[in-house]
């Protein structure tokens, strides 16, 4: 299976969601968060952390530091693409260290890096379905994550 979605129609959808997601995703996993302002893509952040130990008052969007990095039972690092000049400019930030590791990263607005993405990656866009509804269209790029995404449409079906 290469895409799954996923209707959330209270914020609790989108806890029971990410953490959904977080009890699935291997070492090593980019997720490319996709979404307009204001979607819900640092709240997805949230929810995926949360599940990973990290609270969640700690995990803000990374806009003007570019990346945090969050210790749970799992590392995740959060990017925020948006304000990045151009490649070279996430190449700086260490980029190919952060994808080379064992963490969870996850880039938010990851269209704007589009060429620096890995060859393998999860692909979340987040769409705004009503006042508090989203829908999470969850992509795999690459065969590494057909299986995850599997995964999470048979969970959800029995949520």
């Amino acid at each position: 299976m290469r895409k799954f979605v996923f209707e959330a129609t209270h914020e609790s959808d989108t806890e029971w969601f990410g953490s959904a997601l977080a009890g699935l995703l291997p070492p090593g996993t980019v997720v490319a968060l996709l979404g307009t302002l204001g979607a819900g893509k640092t709240r997805l952040v949230q929810a995926i952390a949360a599940a990973c130990g990290v609270p969640r008052e700690e995990v803000v969007s990374p806009t003007f530091v570019l990346c945090q990095q969050y210790g749970g039972s799992r590392t995740i690092n959060h990017l925020d693409a948006y304000r990045l000049r151009d490649v070279d400019e996430l190449r700086e930030l260490g980029i190919e260290e952060l994808l080379a590791s064992d963490a969870i990263t996850i880039i938010e607005w990851a269209d704007c890096i589009a060429d620096a993405l890995p060859d393998e990656f999860l692909e979340v866009t987040i769409e705004v379905s009503g006042q508090t509804a989203r829908r999470f269209i969850v992509r795999a790029q690459g065969a590494r994550y057909e299986p995850l995404i599997a995964e999470l449409a048979r969970r959800a079906s029995r949520q």
